[in-house]
């Protein structure tokens, strides 16, 4: 059967070349005559794999050596806890910004563990925008800063890096992590759920500067302290072993395309020729504006909502799959992470087209 185009938010499209290498691996990885989800996490063979995995990360984004590299479990919600649990370092409040659901989710719980300023929210138009610098009320008392660079769901992009001083800025790049150029050392940590550009569930990765750790919040589990886990290579229990894995093969595959720097250009042509067809069509919009559409997940609204299940039903009948927006919005959204071929941008495209000239 022929590969289908898969525009999910998440778990999200894999490149083929990586299916096909752990594939060729599935029995066998590298004649050692077994599996690598077989493996000890401890055995010589997979520490090489982790390593590797690691160190094409930090190759990708040019991670500073005073950063550590986690590779946690529990996703990104998981995040959500333990970013407060690790640090609050003693201070009673944090500043957010609201953007969506993601934001709104870490936000509730951070509430848990501390006081949250939300230093500014874009509800009121629907989260159809990001706040820009100038509306953000920072408290510089704040034990850090935590915005959500791209919302998956509502496919809002901030279209800067917030300025925070010497507050330390926490961002989920979970659908926008490794898709173009980032500046690791303008946030205090960075995490991302592995589903979406860097592998299969089951995985997040954390990216934490060193100073930041060591001083959790009393009753932390011992598994979620940060420094424990850094001092144990992310092996402190067994970890996601075949997601980390996987993962270290998406590292490989992005470095044989010439690395986030080519992958961002080919990023923005495949948002570009979407959106463009979208704006000029008469018959789909997009309701964010325009400074800040994200470039990984596309939402579209028909010119009528009764046309969508027939919309989504000849989508899938063409092998264009996952394009049902999320329950919470409703509508259409098309997500093209990096594995999402131009080939896969400009089938959706035609199918629109033609869907639009029979029921416009």
């Amino acid at each position: 059967m022929a590969r289908v185009y898969n525009f999910c938010a998440g778990p999200a499209a894999l490149p083929s070349p990586v299916l096909e290498k752990a594939s060729s691996e599935m029995l066998d990885w590298n004649g050692k005559g077994l599996s690598v989800m077989e493996m000890s996490h401890r055995s010589d063979e997979y520490v090489s794999i982790a390593n590797k995995a690691e160190q094409d990360l930090r190759d990708l984004l040019v991670i500073p050596d005073n950063y550590k590299v986690l590779f946690m479990q529990g996703g990104a919600t998981a995040q959500f806890a333990m970013i407060p649990m690790n640090l609050l370092r003693g201070k009673a409040t944090a500043d957010y910004i609201n953007t969506g659901q993601w934001s709104e989710k870490a936000i509730k719980e951070a509430k848990r563990y501390c006081d949250v300023n939300v230093a500014a929210s874009s509800a009121d138009d629907n989260f159809s925008y990001a706040p820009s610098q100038e509306t953000l009320k920072l408290n510089p008392d704040a034990a850090y800063v935590h915005y959500t660079p791209n919302e998956t769901i509502g496919g809002v992009m901030f279209d800067y890096i917030p300025e925070t001083g010497d507050v330390p800025l926490v961002a989920d790049f979970s659908s926008s992590i490794l898709s173009e150029s980032l500046d690791v050392s303008k946030f205090g940590l960075i995490y991302a759920g592995a589903q979406k550009n860097i592998g299969p569930a089951g995985l997040c990765i954390v990216i934490v500067r060193e100073d930041l750790l060591g001083e959790v919040v009393s009753g932390t589990p011992t598994a979620m302290d940060y420094k424990v886990a850094a001092d144990n290579g992310s092996m402190y229990n067994t970890p996601a072993t075949y997601s980390w894995y996987l993962a270290g093969l998406v590292f490989d595959w992005l470095k044989q395309q010439g690395g986030v720097e080519k992958i961002a250009v080919i990023n923005e042509r495949k948002a570009k020729k979407l959106y463009d067809y979208i704006d000029g069509s008469g018959f789909y919009a997009n309701p964010v504006a325009k400074p800040n559409r994200s470039k990984m997940n596309v939402p579209f609204t028909l010119k009528d909502a009764s046309m969508d299940a027939s919309f989504l039903q000849q989508a899938d009948e063409k092998g264009l799959l996952n394009l049902k927006g999320h329950r919470s919005v409703g509508g259409m959204r098309a997500s093209i992470y990096n594995a999402v071929t131009e080939d896969a941008v400009d089938a959706l495209i035609a199918f629109m087209q033609e869907f639009a000239s029979q029921n416009g």
